[in-house]
């Protein structure tokens, strides 16, 4: 009934990439790919530095502060937050408050990259491509690439792929050009 509606689709994706376009002027996204789709609700708890590659989906009530790079085909659950590196508190004899912040250092997801819902990236950390992060875990340390990483804080559950072939052979598509979409509506 909707291929039919939407002639198989072009049409939903041509209104979806016409509001993500509205979205990305509105909110000052420059560095979000035109292919890449924020939902609706998460636009304004953006920072407008972010840098988000092609086919990355970005779902409701995200959280992303500054310096963060996202890579394509990557997936960030619902309420997902990538933020740290607050407040500077051990000077002895100023309240917290008052004592400033250090400067803020680069976040990056790499390419293909699974963020379940909830879960909390702390600022300067880097996730390998292809790997996936648990619901409501806490990445507090660089994560590598093809790994399953979940808990408070996250640790290694399993590897992603079992043999090095398909780590070779899922690189070798992700280092290609963009594939193309073909997204379930």
């Amino acid at each position: 009934m909707i291929k039919q509606l939407f002639g198989r689709g072009r049409l939903y994706f041509a209104l979806r990439r016409m509001a993500m376009d509205m979205r990305r002027w509105r909110y000052g996204l420059r560095g979000v790919h035109p292919t890449a789709y924020i939902c609706a609700g998460s636009c304004r708890d953006i920072r407008n530095d972010v840098a988000i590659g092609e086919f990355a989906f970005v779902n409701q009530g995200a959280i992303i502060g500054g310096r963060v790079r996202i890579g394509r085909y990557c997936m960030l659950a619902p309420r997902v937050s990538i933020k740290g590196a607050d407040h500077i508190f051990d000077i002895a004899g100023t309240p917290t408050i008052f004592s400033g912040r250090p400067e803020v250092p680069e976040t990056n997801i790499e390419t293909d990259v699974w963020i379940g819902l909830g879960a909390v990236i702390m600022q300067g950390v880097r996730i390998g491509r292809g790997s996936i992060i648990g619901a409501n875990s806490v990445v507090t340390t660089d994560v590598p690439p093809y790994e399953i990483w979940a808990g408070i804080p996250a640790r290694r559950i399993r590897a992603r792929f079992d043999d090095a072939e398909s780590i070779r052979l899922h690189d070798q598509m992700l280092r290609g050009p963009v594939v193309p979409p073909r997204f379930c509506l």
